[in-house]
């Protein structure tokens, strides 16, 4: 089956000539998909939409290449994705069509550009990073609390009556700042062993987090830097998975790659530890107030506890006894 996929940068654009291709090569008009967003990480529901929908066998159909990815990386990335699941790739106005062998190969040639083009921004950073070092300056991002903030933050972390959501909200700053300021092993709040091979989720104290994005492979340059860097990736981010509606995809996000607006936080009502929602769960959390029951079901496989009260592994345990 065909399945169409159009986008235009602003709801001024009109999407009307590639909807009449899309139309012309045989796509049915129930079956187009039509974003309206512009930039790197604009949300793309009719993309997840249209991804979601593809089976094995379909072929998706976009008029240009820059129509469907947010960048060469992310366009290489889905092309592997669509040829793990046997979905082809149709692009109308480049002749591309990845059915035929010459297709595959035009599509494999992106690929060695995309990795150029990683290796050259990675060489053009360090350059100038090693330039301003030269020039007596320190790379890495501004802190966006002052020491006296963080000192706050941990005493009433470590008093136990207010969660970090709430912290955060007090001192007007993203939720991964106060994890990736807060250090846990001071907190006079007993700990509790986690039997072998268990994880607490978001525990920044426990888990060893890694230095190098695993989403983005965005690595730091500088200790300050991989401390910001080691906050955001200790927080779990919950992806609608496009393969299967009913399951999450678990991720990772540096401040490069994470997602945009909507994000709706998961906290524990006691700690206020837990993951973030992104994309479609996100907006649906925020919409309808009820956590997407790909969510709630994961949370209560990994030992959540959501009726009468959101709480993590930990303290449903502690409650439980």
């Amino acid at each position: 089956m065909l399945f169409g996929y159009a986008r235009v940068s602003s709801a001024d654009q009109n999407p009307a000539h590639q909807v009449d291709a899309l139309a012309r090569a045989g796509v049915e008009a129930e079956n187009i998909h039509l974003d309206h967003a512009g930039g790197a990480k604009a949300s793309r529901p009719q993309l997840d939409g249209v991804l979601a929908r593809l089976r094995g066998g379909d072929t998706l159909v976009i008029t240009r290449l820059d129509r469907l990815g947010r960048s060469v990386l992310h366009l290489i990335t889905l092309g592997a994705q669509l040829r793990e699941r046997g979905i082809e790739l149709k692009v109308l106005d480049q002749g591309i069509d990845t059915s035929t062998a010459e297709g595959r190969a035009m599509f494999g040639m992106l690929s060695v550009l995309a990795e150029f083009q990683r290796e050259l921004i990675v060489a053009n950073t360090r350059d100038g990073l090693a330039a301003a070092r030269a020039r007596g300056r320190k790379g890495g991002r501004p802190p966006k609390l002052t020491d006296d903030q963080i000192a706050l933050a941990q005493r009433l972390y470590d008093a136990g009556e207010n969660t970090v959501a709430q912290i955060a909200a007090m001192l007007n700053v993203p939720r991964t700042t106060i994890y990736g300021h807060l250090d846990k092993n001071k907190s006079t709040a007993t700990p509790t062993v986690h039997p072998l091979g268990e994880k607490p989720l978001n525990s920044v104290a426990v888990v060893r987090v890694p230095r190098t994005c695993p989403t983005c492979g965005y690595e730091p340059s500088t200790r300050a830097e991989a401390a910001h860097q080691r906050g955001d990736l200790a927080v779990a981010w919950l992806h609608p998975n496009a393969d299967d509606p009913g399951s999450v995809v678990i991720r990772s996000h540096c401040h490069h790659c994470e997602p945009e607006s909507p994000a709706f936080d998961v906290a524990c009502q006691v700690c206020g530890d837990g993951p973030i929602l992104a994309g479609d769960f996100a907006q649906a959390a925020q919409c309808g107030g009820d956590l997407p029951a790909p969510v709630a079901h994961w949370l209560l496989e990994s030992g959540w506890t959501v009726e009468p009260s959101l709480l993590c592994p930990d303290h449903a345990r502690e409650v439980a006894r």
